[in-house]
This record gives C-alpha cells, structure tokens and sequence, in this order.
C-alpha cells in the first residue's frame, strides 16, 4: 500500500520557512502541522515569531497557541498530536506541511523515534536545580557530557532544559537518551515524508536574525514578557526560550536593554548554527536555495511530489 506523503520544511530560526509553506500550501491545498517547540505556548507570539492571522492567509495552522505556558509538554506529546493532525489533513483530501526548526520534533516523525514517557521526577528536579545554583550550569553539562557523550555534541553549554533532560533520562531509566532513541528507531515509519532545507549563506542568515530581534524588541516583545509574568507566574519551561529568558534577566536588573538585546542576537545566532548542524544530518533533505525565488522552490517541492526529485545535496 502507498503511503500518503507528508511534505517537511525545515531550517534554521528566520530563515523564510513560514512565508514559503504558506504559499505552498495554497497551490497543493495543503494544511500546516508547526513544528516548533515554543510556539506550542499560548501569549508567547513575538519572541517565538509565531505566524499572525494575516500571515496565515487562510490557511489551517495546527500546533500552534495550545497549550498553557505552565504546562511542560514532551516530544512524545508533540509526535502523538502530530501524526493525529497529519491524519486529520489527510482525511480532509489535502496534504500535510510539517514546518519548523525544532530538530527533534521534525527526527521522531520522519524516523518513527518511539519516545518513552518518563514521568517527571520533582525532587530530582530540585537537586539538580540547587546544583545550578551552587556549582554552575557548567558542571551539570560536564556530568552529561560523561554520561551521554553523543547527545551533548548537538547541546549548547548554556541549554538548561537539554543538559537536566540528559540527567533526568538517566536518572530514571538507568539508559541515555541516545540509547534510547537508536532503540526506538525500529519502526517504519508511517508516512512518506519528503524532507527539504532552506540553505543560507551564514553571514546573510545572522542578518536577517539580528534584524528579526531588532523587530521583535519594536513590536512589544518585552510587554509579551511582563504580561506572562503578571498572568502566568512561574512557567520555568517555556520561559527559556530564546529571547524570553534575556528580557526576564533585564527586567530583574541584570542586563542593560542594549546588554540583553545583544545576547538575544547572539543567542539566536548560536541556535541557528546548531539548527543547521542538526539537519544536515538528516541525510534525506533536500536543500532549497534561498537566493532562488519562492516559486522555484515551490517548483522543486512540486516535482518532489510527483516523484520526480533524488535527494539533493548541499
């Protein structure tokens, strides 16, 4: 039996992967699964560049604005309600566009990756959490380095919630995350997934992010932010975030506004770089060239559908 294709755009933070799959998907009546981590979380849109009404177009948007920003949300969570809408789109005669720059969101569906759920353990938590404070988030990154060698390659030493995930998995199952993802990748999977890139020349990628932060500052990213802290409170996981966590350091007076705009710029350069490490792994992508028109990249996507592309290389 043919399996239905599931087109999956992918790419580094800023890098015109919405613009793109919206035009497409008006021209391949396609509907959009996100696959971001953070757009997840409702009242968090400026700092996570979520699409507006307007920008959408029309077109159904999944995964986006749906869950509270209290709540901790797992990639196992996030493969489950995927593959739901992915379904859903099917059903309705249309074709699903999975857009996003969350790797390991875009890994456990295209590698069918079976994420066991493990069941947060609070007092672990805290322990780890007072070590941060004692002893540095530099420590706790060394003891994951010991324990999972592989899964820390593709971590920044200042990725919080990564690094406490590689302790906690271990911690609770005795087994490392990436012993448990190449268990896990033993089932076929159930789409066919067509995965493309955008590629960009790095130096006009860091452009287009420093002016995004720049945009993001102007439209009222740091009301986004006290709001959030006046309705929610405490949202410890989706508040490190890229550009969340910078604004909540200078509004407690740590960082001067030219200080925590920098390091959101910087910041988000970082990811990207380690975005576009990760998918280029990925060794079915097929890459689009950003300096080529929309159009044309719609074009190659097309041919891929009609099963006339190979995969591309860089």
């Amino acid at each position: 039996m043919q399996k239905e294709k599931v087109i999956v755009i992918c790419g580094p933070t800023a890098s015109g992967k919405t613009a793109l799959s919206i035009e497409l998907a008006k021209k391949i009546n396609g509907e959009i699964v996100s696959c971001d981590s953070m757009q997840i979380y409702k009242d968090m849109d400026i700092g996570t560049a979520k699409p507006t009404l307007e920008e959408m177009d029309g077109i159904k948007h999944y995964l986006i604005d749906c869950i509270s920003p209290t709540k901790r949300y797992s990639v196992a969570e996030y493969k489950k309600e995927a593959k739901k809408a992915i379904k859903e789109i099917v059903q309705k005669g249309k074709i699903p566009i999975v857009v996003g720059g969350t790797g390991l969101y875009v890994d456990s569906l295209i590698y069918e990756i079976e994420y066991p759920e493990i069941e947060f353990d609070a007092g672990f938590r805290q322990e780890l959490e007072k070590e941060v404070e004692e002893f540095g988030l530099e420590k706790l990154y060394e003891e994951a380095k010991k324990i999972d060698n592989i899964a820390i390659e593709k971590i920044s030493k200042t990725d919080k919630k990564r690094i406490l995930r590689i302790l906690e998995i271990y911690h609770a199952t005795g087994k490392t995350k990436t012993e448990q993802e190449i268990e896990s990748r033993k089932n076929e999977p159930e789409f066919d997934y067509l995965v493309y890139g955008i590629l960009w020349d790095r130096e006009l990628l860091y452009q287009r992010i420093n002016k995004r932060v720049d945009l993001m500052i102007e439209t009222g990213l740091i009301e986004e932010v006290k709001k959030l802290l006046a309705k929610y409170q405490e949202f410890p996981t989706a508040m490190q975030g890229l550009g969340y966590k910078e604004v909540v350091e200078y509004l407690k007076g740590n960082l001067t506004k030219e200080e925590m705009i920098e390091k959101i710029k910087q910041e988000t350069r970082r990811y990207a770089k380690r975005q576009m490490t990760w998918f280029r792994k990925n060794k079915q992508t097929i890459w689009l060239d950003a300096n080529e028109s929309k159009q044309n990249n719609i074009n190659v996507i097309l041919e891929g559908i009609n099963g006339k592309t190979t995969v591309g290389n860089e």
